[in-house]
């Protein structure tokens, strides 16, 4: 599925026309979460994976708008590279005019939900970088739980991993 609807969002597979607004968040110093901020060589290399993990596996973060408005104002969803351990719903929102606006919340809700009843994937878990606050705060409002013992992407560079619970009724 290459979109979700929420109450107020669009979640669409993420376009070259995004790679703009992509570049702006992966040089910045709000990219610290994700290992930024990048160089502009590193941030296309980035952006242009999100666009290959759909070509590859068929799904991957989705580029986050408003209904009504195709501006990407992050990416939200599934994630799950070669090298990864475990299934991932991963976030990122772009601009920090939005922190405090539920957006995140309602699209990382739709994600989670949607890798467990669409994809099927038994677990669901979201790699945070520690220090990351703000994240933390998501995966627990999301009623995720910390999870030391799972394995980590980076075993050279550990980071927090929260354990996402299935929904009910999920198969």
């Amino acid at each position: 599925m290459d979109w979700i609807a929420t109450e107020r969002l669009v979640l669409r597979r993420p376009a070259p026309g995004d790679w703009e607004a992509a570049r702006g968040f992966f040089m910045s110093e709000r990219s610290a979460g994700v290992g930024g901020p990048h160089s502009e060589g590193t941030a296309w290399r980035i952006f242009a994976s999100e666009l290959g993990h759909w070509q590859i596996r068929g799904y991957g973060m989705w580029a986050v708008t408003r209904s009504g408005d195709d501006t990407a104002l992050g990416l939200i969803g599934p994630w799950h590279p070669a090298d990864w351990p475990e299934t991932e719903v991963g976030w990122m929102i772009w601009d920090p005019d939005l922190e405090g606006s539920g957006i995140a919340t309602e699209a990382a809700r739709a994600a989670v939900d949607h890798a467990f009843r669409t994809l099927g994937w038994q677990t669901v878990v979201s790699y945070i970088a520690k220090g990351n606050t703000r994240s933390v705060r998501l995966a627990e409002k999301l009623g995720a739980t910390l999870d030391p013992e799972a394995p980590q992407p980076h075993p050279d560079r550990p980071c927090l991993v929260y354990r996402h619970p299935r929904p009910e009724g999920a198969r």
